[in-house]
């Protein structure tokens, strides 16, 4: 009587597309659950508005292209591109730039170069950088932290639910209330807008935006998205190498600076919990398709971002520029990846 013959491979496939973008939605949760405490409903909003938008899209590009709906919305790939589009876009986006941006990033960036596994670029970066050049006012007007003491030194009021809801869906203020009284320039436009008008650091810092380093309620922010981060590496789903040399390819140049003259240049620190540095690092930049996938071209590759930011920041026009030092170092992963590879067992050098 004959055997049954099993071929192989005879373990079992454990890091499937929609397992990983499901542990990367949960670790994103501790630093959603801070910026709505800080910055309102409107971050949920976001949330829900893109997913529901990028799903649709995903389903009908797949549809006209003749694939499986189900298998590629159900990898959930489309909904971790929303919601990090959604955390980095002010709270009060009007609905209709979500749909423009989910548009972009789905249709333009990643289904239109073949879809999952092809697109050269980060998409929900490219969505928000096309959105910030095309609609700067838009994408600029960030409320302040709900935090009482901040809000009554700057005579800011914050939104309900209802109030956020009104304002993204028919861009409408609440009675009686003007954008001056709900927004607030971020931690790096200030810093940065203050410098460029000679004022000191030891003066910018006198402000009660700002905290131990970066600003008040921001950097918060970013630790808890550096606690979904370590989440992320205790899973396995990334490696150390590109968030270790991104924080690092920022705080090396960033100190240098500062060392160099202190009160032009922001403490070291400054750079790591002001923005999205800590976002970008573990959630952004690890992105596996757009970034570099040998272990040294990982390394070059957060280095490179590091600096990027660091430089646009001080003399760029933007100034958080983890989207943009994404976006530049996404065009030169496949060369750095080229040049890093390493040596095929059985070869010579």
């Amino acid at each position: 009587m004959p055997g049954i013959v099993i071929s192989s491979p005879h373990a079992a496939r454990v890091n499937r597309t929609d397992r990983v973008m499901l542990q990367v939605i949960l670790a994103l949760i501790p630093g959603t659950l801070a910026m709505v405490w800080y910055f309102g409903w409107g971050v949920i909003i976001n949330m829900v508005l893109a997913s529901a938008f990028a799903v649709a899209f995903e389903a009908a590009v797949m549809r006209l292209r003749g694939r499986s709906v189900m298998h590629a919305v159900g990898d959930l790939s489309a909904v971790v591109t929303a919601l990090l589009f959604a955390i980095a876009v002010p709270p009060t986006l009007p609905w209709w730039l979500t749909l423009i941006g989910m548009f972009f990033a789905i249709v333009i960036v990643k289904q239109l170069f073949g879809g999952l596994g092809y697109n050269p670029f980060n998409p929900a970066m490219a969505a928000y950088v096309f959105l910030l050049i095309s609609y700067p006012l838009q994408m600029t007007n960030w409320l302040p932290p709900d935090i009482p003491e901040l809000l009554e030194a700057r005579d800011l009021v914050a939104l309900s639910f209802l109030d956020s809801a009104r304002l993204i869906l028919t861009g409408n203020l609440p009675a009686g209330l003007t954008w001056d009284a709900v927004s607030s320039a971020t931690p790096l436009d200030e810093m940065f807008t203050k410098l460029d008008q000679n004022a000191m650091i030891s003066e910018i810092r006198q402000s009660p935006l700002w905290g131990d380093f970066g600003g008040r309620g921001w950097e918060w922010v970013g630790n808890w998205f550096l606690l979904g981060g370590l989440f992320l590496l205790w899973r396995k789903v990334i490696t150390w190498h590109i968030p270790f040399s991104l924080l690092l390819g920022v705080v090396i140049p960033a100190g240098m600076l500062w060392l160099f003259d202190p009160q032009a240049f922001p403490f070291p620190a400054f750079h790591v919990f002001a923005g999205a540095t800590i976002l970008g690092a573990f959630f952004i930049a690890t992105d596996p398709v757009s970034a570099c996938t040998t272990r040294k071209g990982q390394l070059i590759y957060g280095a490179g971002i590091g600096l990027l930011i660091v430089v646009i920041r001080h003399w760029g026009g933007y100034p958080d520029a983890v989207a943009f030092a994404v976006l530049l170092m996404n065009i030169a992963a496949p060369t750095i990846v080229y040049y890093t590879q390493p040596r095929v067992f059985g070869h010579g050098r």
